[in-house]
C-alpha cells in the first residue's frame, strides 16, 4: 500500500545542490518550475526531468529569483533564452493561434468532412435502388 501510495506522488529531480537556503525563494523556484517544460522531455516539467538542460534551467532560474528578480521577469529571461515552447501554457498570441486553435480546426474539418460523406448522394443510382426496396 505505501508503494502504491508514493508511486503516486509525484518524482522530482531538483537535486540538493540546486535547491536555495532560503525556504521563500526554493518555494518560488518551485512554482515557477512547475509551469516550464523540459525542452528535452516535452511532457515533463523542469522539476520532474533528470535532463542536464532541464537542470541548466532550474540553475538559471534560481540564479535571477537570488539575483532579486519577480517571478515574471526570471519567467521571461528563460523564454528569452530558450523561446516560448519552454512554457507549459503558452499566452495565446498570433504566433501561438496554431497550438491553441489549431486541434479545434481539425475537429471542424472532419466532423465537416463526415457531415458531407454522410448526406447520400441524389445522383447515385444504386441509393435510389437500395431506398426503393424497403
Amino acid at each position: 500500500m505505501l508503494t502504491l501510495v508514493l508511486a503516486s506522488l509525484p518524482s522530482f529531480a531538483v537535486e540538493p545542490s540546486e535547491q536555495l537556503k532560503n525556504p521563500a525563494l526554493e518555494a518560488r523556484a518551485r512554482a515557477i518550475g512547475a509551469g516550464l517544460r523540459c525542452l528535452v522531455c516535452q511532457n515533463e516539467t523542469i522539476d520532474e526531468s533528470n535532463a542536464s538542460l532541464a537542470h541548466d534551467i532550474r540553475i538559471l532560474l534560481r540564479e535571477r529569483l537570488t539575483a532579486g528578480d519577480t517571478d515574471e521577469q526570471a519567467v521571461q529571461a528563460i523564454v528569452k533564452r530558450y523561446g516560448e515552447f519552454v512554457l507549459l501554457n503558452p499566452p495565446v498570441q498570433p504566433s501561438t493561434y496554431v497550438l491553441w486553435f489549431g486541434p479545434l480546426g481539425i475537429l471542424l474539418i472532419v466532423w465537416a468532412r463526415r457531415r458531407g460523406l454522410a448526406a447520400p448522394p441524389e445522383r447515385d443510382p444504386r441509393y435510389h435502388r437500395a431506398t426503393q426496396r424497403r
